[in-house]
């Protein structure tokens, strides 16, 4: 498949206004095809497993994703099962018809500077593109620093964006994009709902109806239940 495809995987427990600002800049900037949203199925690097089911978060994401432009939501890590490794997400679109340099993985500058714990690194880097756009209190720019050995693979991806292709660019890339994206985080979320708060700005209004009618991140029912009706086939 030759289509630029961003790939943007995370528990997603619940995604966020956040998250769709990630997506959305890094589609601007790099004039990506499409973005896939992949809710992962295990989170390797957290001690302890998601707040609310599988089947809500993918709920969840794909009611977020619905009117966002070029976005959709996929079940390959869930369908996978156990950990959700990157390389191994990236291995399984390799086999299923996907050029790596049409690949294009998008995280936030935060989760990028731990890259060097990520399974199976330096490798996963040859697997597809890499797109980090800056958080709050962390410029993607600033990863040059961070980390030097991957100096000379990263680009500024400026206002303007990149051209469609580049054939006097060798290999994959990491990509920097600095956009102003909310400063939001799930933990917070969650503890808003569990409180009662209201969540307006923080996830999108379809997601924070979700939330509360699943009664989700206040009761057990969250984690245990499956949101009644077929999701997908």
């Amino acid at each position: 498949m030759s289509q630029r495809t961003g790939i943007l995987g995370g528990t997603f427990d619940p995604i966020h206004v956040g998250h769709l600002a990630l997506a959305a800049a890094a589609r601007r900037a790099l004039h990506l095809d499409r973005v896939l949203v992949l809710p992962s199925h295990t989170p390797p690097h957290r001690s302890t497993g998601p707040a609310a089911s599988s089947w809500h978060r993918f709920a969840m994401a794909a009611i977020a994703v619905a009117d966002a432009d070029g976005c959709a939501v996929s079940d390959l890590e869930l369908e996978a099962g156990g950990f959700s490794y990157t390389w191994r997400t990236l291995e399984r679109l390799h086999a299923s018809g996907f050029a790596a340099d049409a690949l294009y993985f998008l995280t936030g500058a935060d989760a990028f500077a731990d890259i060097a714990t990520w399974k199976h690194y330096p490798d996963v880097l040859a697997q597809a593109h890499f797109v980090v756009v800056s958080r709050a209190g962390q410029p993607a720019a600033g990863l040059r620093q961070h980390l030097p050995d991957l100096a000379a693979r990263m680009i500024d991806v400026g206002p303007a964006g990149v051209p469609a292709t580049d054939p006097s660019r060798p290999g994959m890339v990491i990509f920097l994009i600095d956009a102003a994206t909310p400063d939001v985080s799930a933990t917070a979320i969650r503890t808003r709902a569990a409180a009662g708060e209201s969540l307006t700005g923080l996830v999108t209004p379809g997601v924070e109806a979700h939330i509360r009618r699943h009664r989700l991140y206040t009761t057990a029912a969250g984690r245990e239940s499956r949101p009644a009706g077929r999701l997908h086939d």
